[in-house]
C-alpha cells in the first residue's frame, strides 16, 4: 500500500518579545565591578593620603625612621653604648622599616611600611564589620577610612597600630567560633603580639567573651556583662595598687571612638562631632529595625559596650615592670579599637541616601584639613632641616620646639628625622626607654642614657653637662625664627 504523503501544516511565526530594559536587576555579570577590582580602587584611593605630600607627617615615624639608622650604625660598630636586643614584641614595625630602610633607603622605606600598616588596618576593620554585619559593609568604608588616618596614626604610634589590625583579622576569623577559624586566628595573633600586645590582650579577652555569651540566653548575656564590668573595676584596683598610673576624667571624651578624627587642632572637632552625630542616626535606625531589646542583647553591642568602659576606667598611663617610661595613651589608643566595634555594630543598621552624602561631606572635610596642616608641618620641617644640614657632621643636636594647641604633639620628633645621616639627635627617646629593641647601656656620643635625661631635654628643662658639649640646640626666637643656639 502506498504511505499517504503527510503535508506540512505552516505555523505563523510570532515576532520575537522585546528585549526588557537593562536595569541593576538585568544587567550583565561582566558590567558589575569585580570586588577584587572594587579592593584594588579603594587600596588606591586609601593611600592617597600616604603620598600627597614631600614627607609622611606622622609623629613618632620620625624617630622609627631614626632609630632604623642608628641600628644600622650599632651593626657596623659605629656607636658605642648602644645595642641592639632581641625582643618579642613592640618590633614588628621596626623590623619591617629597617629591612626596607637597609635595601630601598630611607623615603621608599617610610612610605612602604606606612602604607602597608595602613591596608591591614583598613581591611582587617573592613573584615571584622562585615563578618559581624553578614556582608561586605562597603557603606562605613570611610568612616573605616577616617579612623585609620585619626590620631593614633597621626601620633606614629605604629606597632600599636599594625597589632590592632592584625587583631581585627584574627577577630573576623575567630567571630563564629569554628574550630579551623579559631585555629587560622592564633597565627595571626602570634604576629600582632610581635607588633604589640595591648590590642592582644583585648582581643583574647573578647574572643573569651564571645565563647561564653554565644549560647546564652539574652538574661545571661545579661549577668555576664554585668559580671565582666565588676571584673574590670576588679583588675583596675589591683593594678593600680601595684603600680604607678594616671587616670584622667578626660578619657570620658574617648569613650565613642570618635576622637580618633581630633588630631591636630580644635578645627578637628567638627568631623569628629560631625562623624559621632552620623554613628548615633544609624544607631537610631538600628533600634528602629531590630527593637531595643535585641540590640542590647546582641554581641557587637555587647563587646562594644565593654570596650567603651575599659577605654573609660582603665588607667591611661601605667608603669610596666621592666620598662624604664611607662605606657601611655592607653585610652586614646583603645579609642580606635572602640570606633571599629561601633561601626560593626552599626553596620547592620539600614542607611539612606542622606547618611551616604553626609558621610562623604564629612571625609572631605576630615581629610581637606589633614592635607592643610600636614602641608604646614613639611615647611616648619623644611626649615628644620635646612638650618641643621649647616652643622659639621656627627654634632649632637636638640629640639625643644612644641606647639600646646595640638592634641597630637607633632614637633617632638622632628629633630630626628631631620638628624637623618647627618647628626644625632642627642633626646631621641627609644633607647633610654628600654621599650624598644635599641638600648642605651651606658653613656655616650649619641644619646642621653636616661628616660629621664630625654624627657628633661625634650621639655627645656635639663641641665647641660660638661661631657654633653658641644650641644646644639633647634629653637624658635620671639619672633617665630627657627636658630641653632649653642
Amino acid at each position: 500500500m502506498r504511505k499517504k504523503s503527510r503535508i506540512a501544516t505552516p505555523v505563523a511565526k510570532t515576532p520575537p518579545a522585546p528585549a526588557p530594559p537593562t536595569t541593576p536587576a538585568t544587567r550583565s555579570a561582566s558590567d558589575v565591578p569585580s570586588p577584587s577590582l572594587l579592593y584594588v580602587l579603594a587600596s588606591v584611593l586609601l593611600l592617597v593620603p600616604c603620598y600627597w605630600q614631600s614627607r609622611l607627617q606622622l609623629g613618632d615615624l620620625s624617630s622609627h625612621i631614626y632609630n632604623a639608622w642608628l641600628a644600622q650604625l650599632i651593626e657596623s660598630g659605629r656607636a658605642p653604648g648602644l645595642v641592639i636586643v632581641p625582643q618579642t614584641t613592640n618590633v614588628l614595625f621596626d623590623l619591617m622599616l629597617s629591612g626596607l630602610f637597609k635595601t630601598l633607603g630611607a623615603e621608599a622605606a617610610q612610605r612602604i611600611s606606612v602604607s602597608l600598616a595602613v591596608l591591614t588596618f583598613v581591611w582587617g576593620a573592613f573584615a571584622f564589620v562585615s563578618v559581624v554585619a553578614g556582608r561586605r559593609a562597603w557603606s562605613l568604608l570611610p568612616a573605616i577610612a577616617m579612623l585609620a588616618y585619626g590620631w593614633v596614626l597621626h601620633m606614629g604610634l605604629f606597632d600599636f597600630y599594625l597589632s590592632l589590625g592584625l587583631c581585627f583579622w584574627a577577630l573576623a576569623l575567630a567571630w563564629e567560633w569554628k574550630p579551623r577559624r579559631v585555629a587560622a586566628a592564633a597565627p595571626v595573633l602570634i604576629l600582632a603580639y610581635v607588633a604589640h600586645g595591648l590590642p592582644v590582650a583585648w582581643t583574647v579577652a573578647l574572643l573569651a567573651y564571645l565563647w561564653l555569651a554565644r549560647p546564652m540566653t539574652p538574661r545571661n548575656r545579661a549577668i555576664l556583662m554585668a559580671g565582666s564590668l565588676a571584673a574590670m573595676l576588679a583588675a583596675r584596683a589591683v593594678v593600680t595598687g601595684m603600680t604607678s598610673y594616671i587616670w584622667l576624667p578626660q578619657q570620658i571624651v574617648t569613650i565613642t571612638g570618635t576622637d580618633q578624627l581630633w588630631v591636630f587642632d580644635f578645627k578637628y572637632v567638627l568631623p569628629f562631632a560631625g562623624l559621632l552625630v552620623i554613628l548615633v542616626l544609624l544607631f537610631v535606625r538600628l533600634l528602629g529595625k531590630s527593637g531595643a531589646r535585641n540590640v542590647v542583647s546582641s554581641l557587637p553591642f555587647q563587646i562594644g559596650v565593654l570596650t567603651a568602659a575599659g577605654v573609660f576606667i582603665v588607667p591611661t598611663r601605667l608603669q610596666i615592670p621592666g620598662y624604664n617610661h611607662p605606657l601611655v595613651y592607653i585610652a586614646e589608643r583603645m579609642s580606635l579599637a572602640l570606633g571599629v566595634c561601633l561601626c560593626a555594630l552599626l553596620a547592620a543598621a539600614p542607611m539612606r541616601a542622606y547618611h551616604r552624602y553626609a558621610m562623604g561631606v564629612v571625609a572631605l572635610l576630615f581629610f581637606g584639613f589633614l592635607y592643610r596642616d600636614e602641608g604646614a608641618l613639611n615647611a616648619f620641617e623644611d626649615r628644620m632641616t635646612r638650618l641643621v644640614s649647616q652643622l659639621p657632621p656627627g654634632q649632637r643636636v636638640v629640639s625643644a620646639i612644641s606647639d600646646p594647641t595640638l592634641r597630637v604633639n607633632a614637633l617632638a620628633h622632628m629633630i630626628d628625622r631631620a638628624c637623618l645621616g647627618r647628626c644625632y639627635s642627642y633626646a631621641n627617646y627609644e633607647p633610654a626607654t628600654a621599650q624598644f629593641r635599641i638600648r642605651a647601656i651606658a653613656e655616650n656620643p649619641i644619646v642621653v642614657s636616661t628616660d629621664n635625661d630625654s624627657l628633661c631635654l625634650q621639655d627645656g628643662s635639663y641641665v647641660v653637662k660638661q661631657r654633653d658639649l658641644p650641644l646644639y640646640q633647634v629653637d624658635l626666637d620671639q619672633a617665630g625664627h627657627m636658630a641653632i643656639r649653642i
